[in-house]
């Protein structure tokens, strides 16, 4: 039980909603119903990115539950506690993100929550009001999204093996860059760079799952995804080029990819490729993919049609002979 709500809800009112309940334990207290130590307990808190809580009672009953249950997880199966301690980083990252999207995503509808309220609105009302209407829904939501993409993963396996070491793979990478973003962003106000950016990260990404590829991250003007088939990256990235373009709110849009070994580790992408891919963006035109040879060497020649240019510096790659692609066929 949370108790009453409070004629003039606060900041820490909105938080005991959330949680559920005050934080009243301590972190020894919490470390000892785990049957862990306090360090491990420590770490385990900072890899879901909190800062260390020193002596304070700053823990809940659901914070020792979760405790409980990630030491259970170690005791009961195979895993070990460093293994465990990066599963715990990899949710508290992702987490971390989605919890700053919502936030920002639902103060505007606080807003327009509140005003339905008469002239004076309380914000802080409303906001209370709005989490404890749509928080169960939205956890059932988040565990179903959870699970569906968890499966998703687990089907990515087979594409995605290479050899021995199951972290590392031969995949596309493609880098989608808006053009001129620096000039433009000085030129609109805050709502009107936010509503830019989400237009193209979600345009993007729509069009890169449709075609079974996997977004790595978004970074305002770009989005990184990683396809294992060449053909279908390059039909991401053309029709990538189609989408943009027909919206008027969006600049132009520049695209490079480049195939090769990556390692994959905590969602995120690492090898030469990726970095060649960025690079290529540089020397791509306004509305163009520019690819890398082995990628060109990868597609059919039936479907595609492909052009080398001048070799020009790229940093960390020396000279490279950037390659031009065109669809001649269309998709099937």
């Amino acid at each position: 039980m949370t108790g009453p709500e409070p004629e003039h809800p606060t900041t820490a009112d909105l938080e005991r909603v959330i949680l559920g309940e005050r934080p009243e334990l301590h972190g020894t207290e919490i470390a000892a119903a785990a049957g862990v130590s306090l360090d491990q307990a420590r770490r385990l808190w900072r890899a879901l990115g909190f800062p260390d809580a020193g002596n304070q009672h700053a823990f809940t009953r659901a914070d020792r539950e979760a405790l409980v249950l990630v030491a259970e997880s170690v005791s009961e199966t195979d895993l070990d506690f460093e293994t465990m301690l990066r599963l715990t980083r990899a949710v508290g990252q992702t987490v971390a993100r989605l919890a700053d999207w919502e936030v920002a995503t639902l103060s505007a509808a606080v807003e327009e929550f509140a005003a339905r309220d008469g002239a004076s609105p309380d914000l802080m009302r409303a906001a209370v009001q709005l989490i404890e209407d749509l928080s169960p829904r939205f956890d059932q939501l988040l565990v179903y999204a959870w699970r569906r993409h968890l499966a998703a993963a687990v089907g990515r396996l087979e594409a995605f093996a290479a050899g021995d070491d199951e972290s590392m793979t031969v995949a596309t990478v493609g880098f989608a860059d808006l053009v001129a973003f620096t000039a433009l962003s000085n030129e609109l106000d805050e709502h009107e760079l936010g509503d830019l950016v989400e237009i193209f990260e979600t345009r993007c990404a729509d069009v890169i799952a449709e075609h079974n590829g996997r977004v790595i991250k978004t970074l305002g003007d770009s989005v990184l995804f990683l396809e294992p088939d060449p053909v279908q990256a390059i039909d991401i990235a053309l029709e990538i080029i189609t989408v943009v373009g027909r919206d008027d709110r969006l600049p132009d849009v520049r695209l490079g990819l480049a195939t090769g070994p990556v390692v994959l580790r905590m969602g995120d992408v690492y090898g030469p490729p990726v970095n060649l891919a960025a690079r290529l963006t540089t020397v791509a035109r306004r509305n163009r993919v520019i690819i890398d040879e082995r990628t060109a060497g990868l597609l059919p020649v039936a479907d595609f049609e492909t052009r080398s240019l001048p070799a020009r510096p790229l940093r960390g790659f020396g000279d490279v002979e950037p390659v031009t692609v065109r669809r001649t066929r269309p998709r099937h």
